[in-house]
């Protein structure tokens, strides 16, 4: 991760989050990063539409993600937030069959700009995104990601991202979805800012 900066997404990073998507005509055919907000996706959205609803969102403070920057470029992303922001988990009915609680906040998808993915970005987003919610008050926090182990598996489709990524930051297997994914956990303890530095509280 050496070289990397992490930074929260908000209305001046924007345009950051923006060109990175625009390199990648709109990422997964389109969808913006909107597949798990309320809104969703569906077939009568144009990724017109779904620009202007991540838009909205980030410019109103209601979208969460970890920028990745290689110098002045955002190369990455890590997308988190308190799990009515983010409702529309894959496996809903897997998940939904075996729920005990609602966690307070859920990681969703990562993606890497294609000439820096399998360098690092990945995991830099979501040291960033643990970081971040720790400065917004910790809590319970779930991931869904793919178990790759054995398998050969494109890093383009790993966008929930690896088992091994989360369990390398502290989370731990609670439930399989389906045959190669899994629940994930960890809680994150709240974070206070002292002399502008952001410590464990």
């Amino acid at each position: 991760m050496a070289g990397f900066r992490v930074r929260p997404l908000d209305a001046a990073r924007w345009p950051d989050f923006a060109g990175l998507v625009e390199r990648h005509n709109g990422v997964w055919g389109g969808c913006w990063c909107m597949a798990f907000h309320p809104e969703g996706l569906s077939r009568t959205k144009t990724p017109e539409q779904n620009r202007a609803e991540k838009e909205s969102r980030v410019r109103e403070g209601r979208a969460h993600a970890a920028l990745v920057y290689d110098g002045q470029d955002c190369v990455g992303w890590c997308q988190f937030g308190p799990t009515p922001e983010l409702p529309r988990i894959k496996h809903r009915r897997a998940y939904e069959k075996d729920l005990d609680v609602l966690p307070d906040w859920r990681i969703t998808c990562f993606f890497v700009d294609r000439a820096h993915r399998r360098q690092g970005v990945a995991a830099a987003a979501l040291d960033g995104a643990l970081h971040e919610i720790a400065r917004l008050g910790g809590g319970t926090v779930e991931g869904y990601p793919e178990d790759a182990e054995g398998r050969s598996v494109s890093a383009s489709f790993l966008y929930t991202g690896t088992v091994t990524l989360f369990e390398s930051h502290g989370f731990e297997r609670v439930r399989r979805l389906g045959k190669h994914h899994w629940v994930v956990a960890r809680t994150v303890s709240r974070a206070a800012v002292r002399d502008g530095r952001t410590v464990a509280s």
